[in-house]
């Protein structure tokens, strides 16, 4: 899961904000944290551990790995934001637009709780609007390009874009057997909270 589906699997603000920055909190920079922030990173790495043990995203990850190796997992996670984006209406009584400005305002409105690795993140996200533009392959292509300029090793994630369109509808149906099923694992989980 990427960034779109980290904000949209969120129940709070500050669950959001967590989920959002667990990527840039290592170790024990995480005892910084507290309230709801410090559990929407472990709630993001909850998500994380889910999705990586998956059967049905290991088909995704399997099918992309003789071309991209290690890099399948990212790539998996952004072909899935672009599934969430693309059908957004059936996730979320907001548009995805307003879905999008509401969430960089509140991370604009909580900046000091951001690394600053976040915070860099966001000064590029915000205004190319990824979460919106995943929606698009055009959007995919420009979103897996600035990936391959950020690893460290040969990617081809620049091209990956071009993978999904061949293979896009085997995605998308492993995208829909696998998305309902973290819904129900996230809502188990705020069910066991709330007790």
């Amino acid at each position: 899961m990427n960034y779109l589906s980290h904000l949209y699997l969120s129940t709070t603000p500050d669950i959001a904000i967590g989920n959002f920055i667990a990527d840039h909190v290592k170790g024990s920079a995480v005892e910084k944290y507290t309230g709801d922030v410090r559990e929407g990173i472990r709630v993001h790495r909850l998500i994380d551990a889910f999705t990586d043990a998956h059967p049905v995203v290991e088909e995704s990850k399997a099918r992309l790995r003789p071309e991209f190796r290690k890099y399948a997992p990212v790539i998996v996670d952004v072909y899935y934001d672009h599934f969430l984006a693309r059908d957004w209406e059936q996730y979320h009584h907001l548009s995805l637009e307003a879905f999008a400005a509401n969430s960089y305002q509140m991370l604009r409105e909580n900046e000091s709780l951001l690394p600053e690795r976040a915070l860099h993140m966001l000064n590029y996200m915000e205004p190319q609007n990824w979460l919106v533009s995943y929606g698009t392959l055009q959007g995919m292509q420009k979103a897996l390009t600035g990936l391959s300029h950020r690893t460290t090793f040969e990617s081809n994630m620049q091209h990956a874009h071009l993978f999904l369109e061949k293979h896009y509808t085997a995605f998308e149906e492993e995208f829909n057997r696998f998305f309902p099923e973290i819904r129900l694992y996230l809502s188990s989980l705020n069910d066991l909270r709330n007790e």
